[in-house]
């Protein structure tokens, strides 16, 4: 049976620290990563994004969760075309020329810092999210091209935010072709940044979305700005079709929360594990058998 894994995209965020979602006793390192895997069977590591991880931090990871919990690992910004400060690339690495070789050593060192969690089972994907600058056509599918490569024995998940990708008929085969998942989001749809919520299926290994909240400032404003969003009972809903679809084409769905402020993730993403239960009341929503790493 399909696993369907619900979290939240993060669980280090300051909003969600301070909010009292993390009881007393558990709120250093190690305690709130124990704390949410007693919660939920995935999460989002966002902060790779920001700043190259060490071995040493993604094995503690490892160790702090059980077998069967998965962490979806956010590619570093480099890697994905965005911009990026030279403080966030390894001191010595800053005066490099941002070229091709740029790339290759920065993805070498950004897997050798993900290993631990692949060698523990821990991994579920590499998540690349190209930035909305990053329009459909050639050069932008050598870009994407050449990323897959550098990962080519890693899963590989894609999220594009230039809306133009999804009203492309190229870009499923794309995708297909590149064994890459084809991240699906929700967004509010009636601005001009929206993205559209059914996302077709394209590895049989995994399905990944991220709800991002409805919020009237998506693309536009502060990090609060876009992503704050309570959602309802009845938005969440609308997605238990799609769940379903996805279920039923692939080995594994991860549902991930990001519309941040406070603990409105932890608490949505719950919401919709309840809403789960009647669809699929076989289905373990903690820990689960670990298949071997792929």
């Amino acid at each position: 049976m399909t696993r369907i894994l619900v979290g939240t995209c993060g669980w280090t965020d300051p909003a969600l620290v301070s909010s009292g979602w993390y009881p007393r006793g558990r709120r250093d390192a190690e305690g709130r990563l124990r704390h949410y895997a007693d919660h939920f069977p995935v999460v989002e590591a966002d902060s790779p994004y920001y700043a190259l991880p060490s071995a040493r931090t993604t094995r503690s990871w490892a160790e702090r969760t059980p077998d069967g919990f998965r962490f979806d690992v956010k590619a570093f910004s480099l890697l994905t075309g965005h911009p990026t400060r030279p403080a966030a690339l390894p001191a010595d690495m800053r005066g490099h020329p941002r070229d091709e070789g740029l790339l290759t050593e920065t993805w070498a060192r950004y897997a050798e810092a993900v290993a631990p969690l692949r060698g523990a089972g821990r991994l579920g994907t590499l998540l690349f999210q190209f930035p909305p600058s990053l329009a459909p056509g050639p050069d932008a599918e050598s870009f994407v091209r050449a990323a897959r490569e550098r990962a080519r024995d890693w899963p590989f998940a894609v999220e594009f935010r230039h809306r133009a990708w999804w009203h492309s008929p190229r870009t499923t085969a794309f995708l297909k072709d590149l064994d890459a998942t084809a991240v699906g989001v929700d967004t509010r749809q009636d601005l001009p940044t929206s993205l559209p919520p059914d996302t077709p299926v394209t590895t049989p290994r995994l399905a990944v979305v991220r709800f991002h909240g409805r919020s009237p400032h998506w693309g536009t404003g502060s990090k609060e700005d876009r992503f704050r969003h309570t959602y309802s009972p009845t938005e969440l809903a609308e997605w238990l079709p799609r769940v379903q679809t996805l279920a039923a084409h692939t080995e594994e769905v991860h549902l991930l929360f990001n519309n941040c402020c406070a603990d409105a993730a932890a608490q949505a993403a719950q919401a919709m594990r309840e809403l789960l239960t009647p669809w699929f009341p076989r289905q373990r929503t903690t820990q689960a058998a670990d298949p071997a790493p792929r």
